[in-house]
């Protein structure tokens, strides 16, 4: 069945932490969301087995949200369930218990698979953090334009922030950090052993009040600085990504392909991307680099609204790529969308130009100062 025939889908993210919901029309405007703090993977790491308590806590949150699937004509749902489960021997007696209230099992999905579905803003949020941690386990990336999107929620700024031109590179590849790489790129400050998290934790719930130092203070030279594989051979990103135009990054990889296979890996990853969304996400970046914080928030709030609805090209709802890019990674998962423009090279300036025209005049802009 294919989405178009569905008034609305809906999405669960069971986590280590949280289990979210989110339910969007068709258009892709969002119905309802919800974000609660289940703590499923309590314990997880030592025992290897999810507590009772945590798949009570869980199941009641998935209760609450079968009640709101059926006041929303219970939309089309997949569910996902990430770190914990993963780690937890135990895992299928809590998915028995999670069918039987929603009707749907939960997919266990891998560290990569889970990068690439990451909830999303959440990067943006992390991003605003005084500290951020990676373990050897983390997964981050901003694969928007692999589904018709662009890396919003800050991706603007910060990517635009990122040493060189490894923001553009993140923006247009999508590309999948591990702890270390995402230190190499100057979104995280970093790495700290999984072994350590629950003892991490204990310590921030004993903090009445916990500061930024006190925190660092607390995990000590249990942080370390990063290193390991690097994101890119030497100088390639900047050599190939801070060119002028997509249409010349792809053609320079392809050109270098033949002898190099991290061009012609990216130039394919690249190939498979909406064509579109790439020369946005380059455009956001480039002009994220020289925002403020709340301006690059404006602009990207105003490209959300040219993604769903490009009255310049004449679409809205099911015809345009972000819909479509959902269809085919995240329901049907056919993996084979329809861009429109179908081709790199079909895409032309004045496609690209009006997503960065406002749609509001300032003093009637939803992010106004």
């Amino acid at each position: 069945m294919s989405l178009s025939t569905h008034n609305a889908v809906a999405a669960i993210d069971i986590g280590t932490n949280s289990t979210n919901l989110l339910i969007t029309d068709r258009d892709g405007q969002m119905l309802e969301r919800q974000v609660t703090v289940t703590r499923l993977g309590q314990g997880v790491d030592k025992s290897r087995m999810l507590a009772p308590e945590a798949i009570e806590r869980t199941i009641l949150c998935l209760a609450r949200y079968r009640e709101l699937l059926d006041a929303h004509g219970s939309p089309r749902l997949r569910i996902i369930a990430s770190s914990a489960s993963r780690d937890a021997l135990n895992r299928e007696e809590f998915f028995d218990q999670a069918e039987n209230v929603l009707g749907v099992r939960p997919e266990l999905v891998s560290g990569e698979e889970e990068a690439r579905l990451a909830y999303r803003g959440g990067m943006g949020v992390a991003q605003g953090a005084g500290l951020r941690i990676a373990t050897e386990r983390c997964r981050m990336a901003m694969p928007e334009t692999n589904i018709g999107l662009f890396p919003d929620v800050g991706g603007g700024y910060f990517l635009g922030r990122c040493p060189g031109r490894i923001g553009e590179y993140l923006a247009l590849a999508g590309r999948t950090l591990v702890g270390a790489q995402a230190v190499e790129a100057g979104l995280a400050d970093g790495t700290l052993a999984s072994m350590y998290q629950h003892e991490v934790w204990e310590m921030l719930g004993s903090l009445p009040s916990p500061t930024l130092e006190m925190v660092r203070a607390g995990i000590g030279a249990r942080l370390q600085a990063g290193g390991g594989v690097p994101i890119a051979p030497r100088g390639y990103i900047d050599r190939f990504f801070g060119l002028p135009t997509v249409r010349d990054i792809v053609q320079a990889l392809e050109n270098a392909a033949a002898d190099d296979e991290w061009a012609r890996d990216t130039a394919a990853a690249l190939r498979q991307r909406s064509p579109l969304m790439l020369h946005v996400a380059l455009e956001q970046v480039r002009r994220g680099r020289m925002m403020g914080i709340a301006d690059d928030l404006r602009m990207e709030r105003d490209l959300v609204r040219h993604t769903f609805h490009p009255a310049h090209l004449a679409r809205t709802g099911v015809a345009t790529d972000i819909v479509e890019g959902i269809r085919a990674l995240a329901v049907e998962k056919d993996r084979t969308p329809s861009w429109n423009p179908a081709r790199i090279e079909d895409v032309q300036p004045e496609m690209v130009e009006a997503f960065f025209r406002s749609p509001w005049p300032a003093h009637a802009h939803p992010l106004r100062a």
